[in-house]
């Protein structure tokens, strides 16, 4: 069942390495909210009324947001929308946001599973990271959130920073297990062009990123949390099992999805639709009642590579027979005949026509997909 996605895009710092789109300024944080509600009633029927079973908040920081206006968000989907009453409820959340009295109110709202973005332990990492929280906060704000009965919590944790030793490393994800915290997130440090970072690094004033560091540090990663009884279940994610991401899992499999907020992106299958990346933008088309975005119409092909580049990322791998079924004989065959490379260096491996990666081939998953892409058959 599809999943709603609403982007925040309010911070109150902006991190060295993020390039998503958000703003430090929190002047235009009601008519955001004002601009949102007004999104969520003129797109209620993208989906064809089929029952929502995922509501994501993004960002950005969400939890920036008073727990009252989180509230009333989620009621005015429930109003335009036949919502679950089992569905996934997260709210991004950063530590420095989630006191005893901010969780107390957020257990009101509907939310029920939090995604708390500690990145790292170390106080040091979260200065140089440029983060708004210390590294108390980042164990204290998990307990507080346990304390209050959220069992459903994930965090995001970072690796292959130049701070970042391997004894770091280990810390850090045994303070995470040590926390029976039931979901994990990690992802390799990586600069893009337009941050402050990669601005750092063309100055010489950081060092580049390490590929054999990161590497390194992503088999530990995988060998500890697998040991603890984590299920390595897509790329970046673990969970204990049962405890996946509902939501992010649909992404995976292709489940449709609607998207609110400026730079939020949608998908119904067919086409691809994605919102204008500017607040002032957003809030001035929003009052005149104009949803601000652009559409792509998805050809055979796009959807084909579409699935092969989030599916093999997976632990349910990609359907070589539902591919044939889905999109026929054709594309399936393409595939087979690229699979050659990848067997022989031991990236990846097949049972009942499934292609799933190894664990060295989790290390070229982004090479595997684009050497697996169809194109438009020949008649």
């Amino acid at each position: 069942m599809p999943g709603i996605y609403l982007h925040i895009p309010f911070c109150k710092k902006a991190c060295y390495y993020c390039d998503f789109h958000f703003s430090t300024n929190p002047q235009q944080k009601p008519e955001m909210i004002k601009a949102l509600l007004a999104e969520i009633a003129l797109q209620k029927s993208y989906l064809n009324g089929q029952n929502i079973e995922t509501i994501y908040f993004g960002g950005g920081t969400p939890s920036i947001l008073k727990a009252e206006e989180i509230g009333l968000l989620i009621d005015e989907i429930t109003k335009h929308h036949s919502v679950s009453s089992d569905a996934e409820i997260t709210l991004e959340a950063n530590p420095d946001d989630l006191d005893a009295q901010k969780v107390k109110e957020l257990k009101q709202t509907g939310v029920n599973r939090f995604s708390i973005g500690v990145q790292s332990f170390f106080e040091e990492d979260l200065r140089w990271m440029n983060r708004a929280h210390n590294a108390s906060e980042a164990e204290s704000s998990i307990m507080r959130v346990q304390d209050a009965g959220f069992e459903n919590i994930t965090i995001d944790l970072i690796y292959g920073y130049p701070l970042l030793s391997d004894e770091k490393w280990k810390s850090n994800l045994d303070t995470a297990i040590g926390l029976q915290i039931p979901h994990i997130s990690s992802y390799a440090l990586t600069v893009e062009e337009k941050t402050v970072l990669a601005s750092f690094i063309r100055k010489g004033k950081q060092q580049p990123v390490n590929e054999e560091q990161s590497a390194a540090q992503f088999i530990q990663l995988t060998d500890t949390l697998q040991e603890a009884g984590y299920e390595h279940y897509e790329i970046s994610n673990f969970a204990k099992p049962g405890k996946y991401s509902r939501h992010n899992s649909n992404y995976w499999k292709g489940v449709p999805y609607l998207g609110i907020g400026p730079s939020a992106h949608s998908f119904n299958a067919e086409t691809r639709q994605w919102n204008v990346k500017n607040n002032s933008r957003y809030i001035e088309e929003l009052g005149k009642g104009n949803v601000p975005s652009e559409t792509e119409v998805l050809t055979e092909v796009d959807r084909v590579n579409e699935y092969i580049m989030t599916s093999i990322r997976t632990m349910w791998g990609m359907g070589l027979q539902r591919i044939a079924t889905e999109f026929g004989t054709n594309y399936s065959e393409q595939i087979r005949e690229n699979l050659d490379e990848a067997f022989d260096k031991d990236w990846i491996k097949e049972e009942n026509q499934t292609i799933t990666l190894t664990q060295t081939g989790k290390l070229f998953a982004d090479h595997i997909a684009a050497t697996l892409f169809v194109s438009e058959p020949q008649r």
